[in-house]
C-alpha cells in the first residue's frame, strides 16, 4: 500500500468555478492523474529495454561466437532470469533511497508544521514491473533469431526484432502514461540502438587491439 502524507493540498472550488457550464464539470469529472504511474511505467521501459538489448547482442555473437544454437538458446535463458534477477536487486536499492529521502522530508515537513500529501513509491512492485518487463524484452530476440543457425540472418532478424519491440515499448509506456507517442518511440528506438552501438563499438576496439578472449 503506498503511503502517503498529506502534502497535495485540497482546494475548494470557489462559487464562480461551481457555475461554471456543464461541459467543463463533464471534463472535470472525467480527469484522471497519470503521473503516479511514472515510477512503475519507468521501471517497465527500463527493464524491458535492457532486457531487449542485452539479449539482441547475445543473439547477434557480439562477444562471443556461438554456432551451436542449443548452447545459444541456454545461455540467452540464463541471461535472462540473472539480468532480470539484477535490474530488480538495482531498483531496490536504488528506490528504497528515494523512499528514506521522502519520508524524511515528510518528518522534517511535520515537525514544521507543514502537512502535506507525498505518495511514496513500493520498490517491491517496482522491483517486480522491472524484471517481468527485462523477461518479456529479452524472450522477443532470443524467440525470434535464437534458433536460427546462419550467423548474418539471425543478426539481420536480431536488429529487425529489436527496432519493432522498441517501438511497441515505446507505444506502451506512452499510451499507458497519456504522453506523446511519436516522442516515446524516438527516445525508445533511439537509445536502445545507441546502447547496441556501444556495445559494439567496444567489441571491435577490443578485438582491433588483439584483447578478445580466446
Amino acid at each position: 500500500m503506498t503511503y502517503r502524507s498529506s502534502f497535495h493540498s485540497k482546494i475548494t472550488p470557489s462559487a464562480t468555478e461551481c457555475n461554471l457550464e456543464l461541459g467543463h464539470h463533464e471534463a472535470r469529472g472525467r480527469y484522471f492523474d497519470y503521473s503516479p504511474r511514472a515510477q512503475w511505467l519507468r521501471a517497465v521501459v527500463l527493464g524491458g529495454n535492457e532486457g531487449l538489448v542485452s539479449t539482441t547482442l547475445l543473439v547477434m555473437g557480439v562477444g562471443m561466437l556461438v554456432h551451436d544454437t542449443k548452447t545459444l538458446f541456454l545461455r540467452g535463458l540464463v541471461g535472462l532470469v540473472a539480468g532480470a534477477l539484477s535490474i530488480a536487486t538495482g531498483e531496490v536499492v536504488s528506490i528504497y533511497t528515494q523512499v528514506d529521502i521522502i519520508k524524511s522530508q515528510i518528518k522534517r515537513d511535520m515537525r514544521m508544521g507543514r502537512g502535506g500529501m507525498v505518495a511514496v513509491p513500493i520498490p517491491s512492485q517496482i522491483a517486480v514491473a522491472a524484471s517481468m518487463a527485462y523477461l518479456m524484452g529479452g524472450s522477443v530476440p532470443l524467440l525470434a533469431a535464437g534458433a536460427i543457425n546462419d550467423q548474418k540472418l539471425r543478426f539481420l532478424v536480431a536488429v529487425v526484432t529489436a527496432g519493432l519491440s522498441m517501438f511497441v515499448f515505446g507505444v506502451i509506456g506512452a499510451a499507458l502514461g497519456k504522453a506523446p507517442i511519436a516522442r516515446s518511440c524516438a527516445r525508445v528506438l533511439v537509445g536502445g540502438f545507441i546502447e547496441i552501438m556501444i556495445v559494439l563499438g567496444k567489441t571491435k576496439v577490443i578485438e582491433s587491439y588483439g584483447l578478445q578472449r580466446e
